[in-house]
């Protein structure tokens, strides 16, 4: 990666010297990837920009689309609080025309962007929000751009091992009042909504979807599975009532999604970057399996998308070496499996061409 090559790991945690002693084959090279959920930044010790995304979508597999989500990069430093965040979904729009202009070529990175809205602060505030970010992804009124919805985070959990989401918010989020006054804005301007937490908190996001059942919900990293703190190594004995939780939310609406993805982070304790080499996709697959084939299982490959959730997975694996432990799970599907799985799951969900 480009200013980041060092023997000690970035802020993100990725060191490229660990990840190069591994390189596969790409399996199915041809088959069309929406990525749904990466990031942008730049820090100090890492950045992840344009460049750094397209050396990864671009290393084999044919990901012809991507979904920028939220992660307070670049908000505005100047103005009100409450719409600083929409700085964050101006600087993507940037990024997304670059890509658009055909310049690097026919793949749209960012063709989707979700940003961030604290649905906190009032209905009248959070609309103000809201509009201000259509606007700034090339939205207007009467016409959709690039700006698709929001994630609002609420990982939470009282154990001082495991890291709240980067937003730092209040236990219970999902079932506060004044959050959900907030989310019947996003709800009834018809904008997408990230649902990002732990696996003890679950049931929030069944009892939101269940109170909001028009919302266009996606329940991000296969539900939060944990492997740190109290959670180190119980993820066997948890299992059954993630699975539970999993399946109910699942068959509550049709218009819940879930990612299937974002389990190669150090939070859910798999400890793949303390190996000596990076973990290979049939490993990957192996462990990852029963977790996203419940996922799969329960809402159907029409609504369960793979995810990357580059570059914070990126600590335990390349891309390449991902989304060929994706294909590994996906073996078994039929080609139309495949294209919803890869592809049009994503793409309905945000709104983009499907195949």
């Amino acid at each position: 990666m480009s200013g980041t090559t060092s023997t000690v790991a970035s802020r993100a945690g990725v060191n490229a010297e660990w990840l190069a002693k591994r390189v596969e084959d790409v399996l199915e090279p041809d088959l069309p990837i929406c990525d749904p959920h990466h990031h942008l930044w730049d820090f100090p010790a890492h950045r992840y920009l344009l460049d750094q995304l397209r050396e990864d979508t671009e290393d084999g597999h044919n990901v012809v689309s991507t979904v920028f989500i939220e992660c307070t990069a670049f908000y505005r430093a100047e103005g009100p609080e409450h719409l600083r965040p929409v700085g964050e979904v101006e600087f993507v729009n940037g990024v997304s025309a670059m890509a658009a202009s055909g310049r690097y070529g026919d793949d749209r990175p960012c063709a989707a962007i979700v940003g961030r809205a604290d649905l906190n602060i009032g209905a009248a505030k959070v609309r103000e929000v809201l509009e201000a970010e259509v606007l700034a992804g090339g939205g207007h009124k009467g016409g959709e751009g690039r700006f698709k919805g929001i994630r609002h985070a609420a990982g939470w959990d009282p154990a001082p091992e495991v890291h709240n989401s980067h937003t730092n918010p209040p236990e219970g989020l999902y079932r506060d009042a004044k959050f959900r006054e907030g989310f019947k804005v996003l709800s009834d301007m018809g904008l997408t909504f990230e649902a990002w937490l732990y696996h003890p908190q679950l049931p929030d996001v069944a009892s939101l979807a269940a109170a909001f059942p028009n919302a266009k919900i996606v329940l991000n990293h296969c539900g939060g599975p944990l492997g740190v703190g109290p959670y180190v190594g119980k993820q066997d004995e948890y299992f059954a009532d993630w699975q539970k939780n999993i399946r109910a939310i699942g068959a509550a609406s049709d218009n819940v999604y879930v990612k299937v993805g974002g389990i190669g982070m150090k939070v859910n304790g798999r400890d793949f970057h303390e190996l000596d080499a990076p973990p290979s996709s049939e490993h990957l697959a192996n462990v990852w399996r029963p977790w996203m084939e419940t996922c799969i299982e329960a809402f159907g490959p029409k609504r369960s998308m793979f995810e990357s959730n580059f570059p914070v997975d990126k600590v335990s694996g390349s891309y390449r070496t991902y989304w060929n432990a994706f294909k590994r799970i996906a073996s078994g599907a039929s080609a139309d499996e495949k294209r919803w799985l890869f592809h049009d799951a994503a793409a309905t969900f945000y709104g983009l061409e499907t195949l």
